[in-house]
């Protein structure tokens, strides 16, 4: 690993922890998307050794909402940490974080291990389950600004998720109702459509991102299959839900302390 990967992979790393932000470092000392990776790679090690076990992973940029709102073209994927599951109807403490948002997701249960680049026929097949989920996202750089290397190298934004009730319901996913409230008023509306056209999609492209790490998902892990809509910022007090037709929902309140932020 060059010094380079090692140092802002632990700088990465120390910035969650710290719940302190930091510059971008593309802007800095530019690294190839691949190198980004391998940043990702070497900062989750961080989290590993201090006793976080993998659970999953997320999707990125599955919306055009979402490439829209970050400013880039490219489909992405990180890690998902028990640290990072928060309970459906329970009180996330906003402290923890720098700059948290909200976003409306889809969340599967996978049966199999996913070992190999796999089919649209096939993706179902390997799937237990699949409920109406909420990622927190969170980046670690300054004013939420970062290229699409510098995302990739800080694990995709990954922070939270909330995960509601599962269901077998597959074949009613390809456009479904999306609805993300806050305080019971509707901010965002969408369909699970915006998610590559049909969210089983996601599945197909993160077995192929999967396999090119050379790298096999167990079975009964969580693939967050990215939003259906733009995020929304939270503020401490506040309650949030999100709402999938036919699929129920998911929610949690925000405890009411605060801090200033950095």
């Amino acid at each position: 690993m060059s010094t380079d990967i090692a140092h802002i992979a632990t700088a990465l790393d120390q910035a969650a922890r710290k719940v302190e932000p930091v510059a971008q470092f593309s802007t800095r000392s530019p690294f190839s998307l691949d190198d980004a990776y391998l940043i990702q790679r070497a900062s989750m090690r961080h989290r590993y050794d201090a006793g976080e076990r993998t659970i999953g992973v997320k999707l990125g940029f599955t919306s055009r909402a979402k490439m829209i709102q970050m400013g880039v073209d490219s489909l992405i994927w990180g890690w998902l940490t028990d640290a990072m599951l928060e309970e459906d109807g329970g009180v996330v403490d906003l402290q923890r974080f720098i700059h948290p948002r909200a976003e409306p997701e889809v969340c599967f249960l996978t049966k199999r291990t996913i070992d190999r680049p796999l089919t649209a026929l096939e993706a179902v097949d390997y799937l237990e389950a699949v409920a109406p989920a909420i990622e927190i996202i969170d980046s670690r750089y300054q004013a939420f600004k970062f290229s699409l290397e510098d995302v990739v190298a800080d694990n995709c934004s990954s922070a939270g998720l909330v995960v509601g009730a599962w269901s077998r319901d597959f074949a009613n996913l390809a456009n479904a109702g999306v609805l993300m409230r806050i305080n019971g008023r509707v901010v965002q509306a969408g369909s699970t459509a915006a998610i590559l056209g049909h969210p089983l999609r996601t599945l197909v492209q993160a077995s192929q991102l999967l396999a090119k790490a050379q790298i096999a998902l167990p079975a009964g892990s969580l693939i967050m299959a990215g939003a259906a809509t733009a995020a929304e910022a939270l503020s401490p007090g506040a309650h949030v839900s999100v709402e999938i037709a036919g699929f129920g929902e998911c929610g949690f309140s925000i405890a009411m302390q605060q801090r200033e932020k950095p």
